[in-house]
């Protein structure tokens, strides 16, 4: 695994290889309280560093579930740059954060200070997420958004140091330099929650000015309101729930580097389509006359504008709920040149009651349509009268059907599906 002299992590934490993660944390934070620097006598502190150290990158390791199996097989040398490895510098304030929840940087009250100064690197602002809501015409062609976004910037006059110039710097008493306080945050009834925030006496710089010793642009805050013109991409094809980044642009804070400026794509509803996938669908609206006789006209407008027609020809009958496909025609691909299908779902408008007046009329309708069955025989037939404006949806439309009570069972599934063709 490694060399014979190369310290074992698990042994070193005291737990066995098959430790599971709560095992190892529960080692790590007891050896991490009995060997801090300062919490040792002055006599054995530089002992306890050098121990500190290891047993919190031996954590820092085994507690990544990617890095323990790196260790596993390869042991240390998969972490050492000069043999090809990751060789990435880890965060003790990270580390120590996660265990205790609190900050080491400078030393909080009742903790003390990191050796050699605290954090090696500024920390990163949280992220921004929003949602942007667009539309299926913006997200099938794609949209560029100019904007003007409000955010905190440091403060260019002081240069996030919150204090006029040549002004010396005070510790700040209430945080004794840390730049962070514990509060107790009431959570329910009787029950609260401890937690570091950043000192409201400093604004968590860990240093104080004196009212007439502060900068004059951002009184003390360190951070100035700015507006910066922005833009936004969103490509071609892109889908709901889509994150478009802008990196580095949310507000600035001190000793950090700013997060992301995050948005998530929310698709509006359309009048018309639907989409599903990179796939649309649509109702294609057509009056009896065309579902028997055929018709050739533009049926829809599609999302760039362009009118879809449909040339349907004569003596091939659309039925209710048949679907035409129309490839390529749906959403575009993000990436490249492909596009989805087009479903349109035939929908058939009936003629209105009493459209038509003459007995004439009718007589040469039934001679167009195809003959009514055969008569059924029967001994006797009753002559039953019925409501014609009878309320189906309130009386259930299979109301009396046997096949839907609860004690019916159909030992036999069909399947059934809408007819599909390719129209040109």
């Amino acid at each position: 695994m490694g060399d014979e002299d190369e310290v074992d992590l698990y042994e070193l934490l005291g737990v066995e290889k098959s430790a599971s993660p709560n095992d190892i944390k529960k080692a790590y934070r007891k050896l991490a309280l009995q060997h801090h620097p300062d919490k040792v006598p002055e006599d054995i502190r530089a002992e306890s560093e050098v121990t500190f150290k290891a047993v919190t990158q031996a954590y820092e390791i085994l507690r990544d579930d990617e890095k323990r199996e790196l260790y596993d097989t390869h042991g240390m040398a998969a972490f050492d740059p000069s043999r090809g490895g990751g060789g990435q510098e880890m965060d003790m304030n990270d580390i120590l954060s996660s265990m205790f929840g609190m900050h080491m940087g400078g030393g909080m009250p009742g903790m003390g200070g990191m050796p050699g100064g605290g954090r090696r690197g500024p920390r990163r602002s949280p992220d921004e997420e929003q949602q942007y809501k667009v539309t299926l015409e913006e997200l099938y062609k794609g949209k560029t958004v100019k904007f003007a976004a409000e955010k905190q910037v440091i403060c260019g006059q002081c240069k996030g140091s919150g204090a006029k110039d040549k002004v010396k710097a005070n510790k700040c008493d209430k945080c004794r330099g840390a730049g962070l306080q514990e509060v107790y945050r009431q959570i329910a009834p009787g029950l609260a929650r401890k937690e570091v925030i950043p000192c409201d006496h400093c604004q968590g710089s860990g240093m104080y000015y004196k009212e007439k010793d502060r900068c004059k642009k951002c009184k003390g805050k360190r951070t100035c309101k700015e507006t910066k013109a922005l833009e936004l991409y969103i490509p071609r094809g892109s889908m709901q729930g889509d994150r478009i980044v802008l990196e580095g642009e949310a507000d600035q804070l001190p000793d950090h580097t700013p997060g992301d400026l995050i948005f998530s794509l929310v698709e509006e509803p359309h009048a018309s389509f639907t989409r599903i996938g990179h796939d649309l669908s649509a109702d294609l609206d057509v009056t009896l006359a065309e579902a028997l006789s055929g018709f050739s006209r533009v049926v829809l407008k599609h999302l760039d504008g362009r009118g879809i027609q449909i040339n349907h020809p004569r003596g091939k009958i659309l039925r209710p709920s048949e679907t035409l496909k129309i490839s390529h025609e749906g959403m575009p691909h993000k990436r490249g040149d492909g596009k989805g299908d087009l479903y349109l779902v035939v929908k058939i408008q009936f003629p209105e009651d009493g459209w038509l007046t003459e007995e004439n009329d009718y007589a040469a309708l039934r001679k167009l349509l195809p003959p009514p069955p055969a008569p059924i025989a029967a001994e006797e037939a009753d002559e039953l009268e019925y409501e014609s404006d009878a309320d189906i949806d309130q009386m259930g439309a299979h109301q009396g059907d046997p096949r839907y009570g609860n004690e019916w069972e159909d030992d036999e599934e069909e399947e059934s599906g809408p007819t599909q063709c390719a129209t040109q």
